[in-house]
């Protein structure tokens, strides 16, 4: 069984991730789609509500597990047997980033692939940060994101 990991913050996730995710599983047998715990990042949601979030989007997809992880990827990778990492690369500003993690990912773990998925066109733009800003301006948001992001993002304002 080959499978992948598709790690991310997903705060929160998006339609642009789960195209991803749907690419991913059209190669692989099974996808690990991780919460990464970043402490360079303000995160909107915490951990447990954005594995949540996965799990109720992601619900009707086969062979896709949610988790969340708290250091190196690659060493997650390897803990679950993975094959590869899955990165999404939306426009040419992602690719200089996206490269060099893939070539520090390989030094650290040669045996773990980089993988690059491109998302269909209509989601190059989007991004968690553009949801989370339009949200945050009572912007509709139902073309972007999955019914209970749209349900968590307004209980977010409302705390606020």
């Amino acid at each position: 069984m080959k499978r992948v990991i598709y790690p991310g913050t997903f705060d929160p996730v998006t339609f642009g991730h789960i195209d991803i995710i749907q690419r991913a599983m059209d190669l692989f047998d099974e996808v690990v789609v991780t919460v990464a715990k970043n402490p360079v990042k303000t995160n909107l949601f915490t951990v447990e509500e954005r594995v949540e979030m996965l799990n109720e989007s992601l619900k009707d997809f086969n062979n896709v597990i949610v988790d969340s992880f708290d250091g190196l990827i690659v060493d997650h990778a390897k803990q679950v047997g993975a094959v590869g990492i899955i990165r999404g690369l939306r426009a040419v500003s992602d690719f200089e980033y996206e490269f060099q993690m893939a070539l520090m990912n390989r030094k650290l773990s040669n045996g773990i692939k980089t993988i690059f998925l491109m998302p269909h066109e209509k989601y190059t733009y989007l991004n968690s940060t553009i949801v989370r800003n339009l949200a945050q301006f009572d912007g509709d948001v139902s073309g972007f994101v999955p019914e209970i992001v749209i349900n968590k993002l307004k209980e977010k304002s409302k705390d606020t």
